[in-house]
């Protein structure tokens, strides 16, 4: 233990493949419930077009981004060349008001990177699968300020001294 914050000395660690899901949940209010586009777009997924353009797709390309930088962002995180990293945005409930109207629905979006390197990725993970959920409400703060962004957590990990999974 020390007084001072310190980087983790790795380097007498063995490369191993890390890997790391983390998810992230978004509540869209039911204005912005209106706006989805269940129809099938190039890749096969919903979509909402906002006045900055298509929001799911910006927010995925924004969480690979943000994957990529997390050791610029968290101080003492080791730098780690991502091997993969996908975002997934899924439509996992929407609610109906007491008037039959559509009412919140809640998105989940989560990120798994893939890694051989001498460090865990978990924080590459949440920052992927947060930043995303931060570019959701970015591109629809316009319509609406009532998005929530919740329940951000490490759903897997995998290499490394343990291994963890949640449902």
């Amino acid at each position: 233990k020390t007084s001072s914050p310190v980087m983790v000395d790795v380097s007498s660690k063995v490369p191993t493949l890390r890997t790391a899901s983390a998810r992230a949940v978004v509540i869209l209010p039911s204005v912005l419930t209106k706006m989805i586009n269940h129809q099938e777009q190039a890749s096969g997924a919903a979509e909402i077009f906002g006045a900055k353009g298509p929001v799911f797709s910006t927010a995925v390309i924004a969480g690979v981004m943000a994957a990529k930088k997390t050791s610029d962002l968290i101080p003492f995180c080791h730098p780690v060349a991502l091997e993969d990293c996908k975002i997934v945005i899924g439509i996992n409930k929407s609610t109906l008001s007491v008037e039959g109207e559509p009412g919140e629905t809640e998105l989940t979006i989560d990120c798994t990177v893939k890694t051989t390197h001498k460090t865990g990725v978990e924080m590459e993970a949440m920052v992927g699968a947060t930043n995303a959920a931060l570019c959701i409400y970015d591109m629809l703060k316009a319509v609406s300020h009532d998005i929530q962004i919740r329940d951000i957590k490490l759903m897997a990990k995998s290499g490394g001294k343990t291994t963890f999974s949640r449902q």
